[in-house]
């Protein structure tokens, strides 16, 4: 048995195992074939997995009881396996878009990290939810912890999806991985677009200078991931833009640093140099336009505005959408004042 590759997502938590049978290989149940081979993992795991399709020999949907044959091609997605830090609940309140026995949809606030990590084992999202579920009336289906399939960034708002079975994590964890869920985010960039729309491709990945941030990596290196970021104009504020952007790929930062490489970087983005004047007049009058913006908003101008996928238990699609919070709102109608002004 040779290993192909295995891809992990930094953004969106899923992983992608592939793997070629070997030309002597005995009949061997597939369960039993990746118990071997899948890091981290039970046999029930994998069952479920199979079950929803996440599961290929030779690129097509396989039972959990299929007999693995010499130089089978073998694919599993599968989400990442809970890191082991104790999850204190805690009561943060949440703003709940819809909930039943599968899936949990928030509308996240600025401010709030999604998952406990080093610096902030504590007041995370992951907290929050684990003292939401300990309200709700037991359920022989919840996983015990909530189960994260992608994230927001701290300062960015907007909808997100939660698993709350083992089944739901792992049919969502398909749909972000094959991108047939739906994801758009309203940004405001700085300066002004040619075009009314486009799309980014560039490789994204860790800086080599500053490991807290990405960078876009040339084609020709083995640095960094495929991602892809289409953007529409909605609206031109003359130096500034707001734009709708739809993901096709999940990367750290990706729209953050996508406009930042083509020298639109997000409005007050500490990260990617969009919390300064970066288009604009001289003027003293300006200057204090902009310090006000920034004050209103402390934080980069992004929100993830909707969300779709499919219901992983009634096979119903389903789709979400967020108004824009109050502090972006609130920027937007300055310029649109200072726009306005201007002309």
């Amino acid at each position: 048995m040779m290993e192909d590759k295995t891809i992990q997502d930094s953004e969106e938590l899923y992983e992608h195992h592939s793997f070629i049978a070997d030309q002597g290989q005995e009949p061997l149940r597939i369960d039993k074939f990746l118990m071997d081979r899948v890091p981290n993992t039970s046999r029930n795991r994998l069952q479920i997995a199979a079950k929803n399709g996440n599961i290929l020999v030779n690129k097509k949907p396989v039972k959990s009881s299929y007999k693995v044959r010499p130089n089978d091609v073998i694919s599993i997605v599968l989400p990442y396996p809970v890191r082991e830090i104790e999850l204190i609940p805690e009561d943060i309140p949440l703003d709940i878009l819809y909930e039943d026995d599968e899936v949990l949809v928030i509308n996240k606030q600025a401010g709030l990290v999604v998952h406990p990590g080093y610096g902030n084992y504590s007041g995370t999202l992951v907290n929050a939810l684990v003292y939401h579920f300990e309200q709700l009336p037991p359920s022989k289906d919840y996983a015990g912890r909530p189960g994260l399939v992608h994230r927001l960034d701290k300062n960015t708002t907007g909808i997100m999806v939660v698993a709350k079975t083992e089944n739901a994590l792992t049919h969502l964890a398909k749909q972000f991985f094959d991108r047939t869920s739906k994801r758009y985010y309203y940004a405001l960039v700085w300066g002004d677009f040619d075009e009314d729309q486009g799309t980014i491709i560039g490789k994204v990945g860790r800086s080599i200078k500053n490991r807290k941030v990405m960078q876009v990596f040339d084609d020709d290196t083995d640095a960094g991931k495929h991602a892809v970021t289409h953007y529409e104009v909605i609206e031109r504020f003359g130096y500034v833009t707001l734009v709708k952007c739809k993901l096709e790929t999940g990367r750290t930062h990706q729209i953050r640093i996508h406009m930042k490489h083509i020298g639109h970087p997000l409005f007050g983005d500490p990260e990617y140099g969009g919390d300064r004047i970066i288009k604009g007049t001289t003027f003293s009058k300006y200057k204090q336009f902009i310090e006000n913006c920034f004050k209103t908003l402390p934080r980069q101008a992004l929100h993830a505005q909707s969300l779709g996928f499919t219901h992983p238990k009634t096979n119903d699609w389903m789709e979400f959408e967020s108004e824009l919070p109050a502090d972006i709102s609130e920027v937007l109608s300055k310029w649109s004042r200072y726009a306005t002004g201007r002309t």
